[in-house]
């Protein structure tokens, strides 16, 4: 299936970063996406990045970018593609409470139909895709995600382990099914691992019972609550955003990248 450049954007403010406008082939379509990298004319490790619930828009831009300064190919696909292209809903600048619960009912139609066969599939192309894009560097790639991201990261670096060198879920529904589905999610993973939870999402007793999984697994991991956190903290443009906490996610996502993808 052949790649379709849409367009090429300018760079933004004062980064020095531009973005890419892309459509990943799939077998049920064509993905809307957008790419950050470094525009050096040199080759930098790939790193998929899977939005939260509320798609791609301008503050999963910004964290891309942020992420491709460091050196790295940053791909965002709309993984809601089959629904429509990115932004599917009406979505305010800012997510706050009052227009929360209204913006979740609408969005969780198309959650709810996301089946893993689907997140599979899909991730199969979004791999392929990009690792083989021109300014991908070979070698092992990352898979990052938010909230519903940080499962679909989980299950495309179970489901790639050969492929997939690391990989980091913040503020996600990882251990949503519990210990016996845990098992059967981590049995698969030679990624290293981060996962950064909501102190909202989960509880002592829950990450014990999710770390004890990722143990018996025998997974190279870290995972912990972050303190005096919301559902959504890394997310600028919702009530949740807690500027310490998305900066602890920097502090532990880039050297997990570093290791596997720069130094490994």
């Amino acid at each position: 299936m052949r790649q379709t450049l849409i367009e090429w954007n300018s760079k933004e403010g004062k980064s020095a970063i531009p973005t890419k406008t892309l459509q990943i082939p799939t077998p049920d379509g064509q993905a809307d996406a957008f790419a950050a990298f470094p525009d050096d004319g040199e080759r930098h490790p790939g790193v998929l990045m899977y939005a939260d619930a509320f798609g791609t828009r301008p503050v999963l831009r910004e964290m891309a970018r942020e992420l491709a300064g460091h050196g790295y190919y940053v791909l965002v696909p709309n993984f809601f593609y089959r629904h429509g292209p990115a932004p599917l809903i009406d979505l305010p600048e800012y997510i706050g409470e009052e227009v929360r619960p209204a913006v979740v009912a609408q969005l969780m139609p198309m959650i709810e139909a996301h089946t893993d066969e689907l997140i599979l599939r899909d991730a199969d192309a979004y791999l392929r895709f990009l690792t083989a894009q021109p300014e991908v560097g070979g070698g092992p790639v990352g898979v990052t995600g938010y909230c519903i991201g940080g499962l679909l990261a989980v299950r495309t670096a179970a489901a790639h382990p050969g492929q997939v060198a690391a990989v980091a879920g913040f503020h996600g529904p990882v251990a949503a099914d519990g210990p016996d589905s845990l098992h059967r999610l981590f049995s698969s993973l030679t990624a290293q691992v981060h996962l950064g939870h909501a102190e909202t999402d989960m509880t002592p007793e829950t990450l014990r019972e999710l770390n004890r999984a990722l143990d018996a697994a025998g997974v190279r991991y870290t995972s912990e609550i972050y303190p005096g956190t919301l559902h959504g903290f890394t997310m600028a443009d919702t009530d949740a955003f807690n500027p310490a906490a998305r900066q602890r996610h920097w502090d532990r996502l880039l050297p997990l990248l570093n290791r596997t993808l720069v130094n490994g």
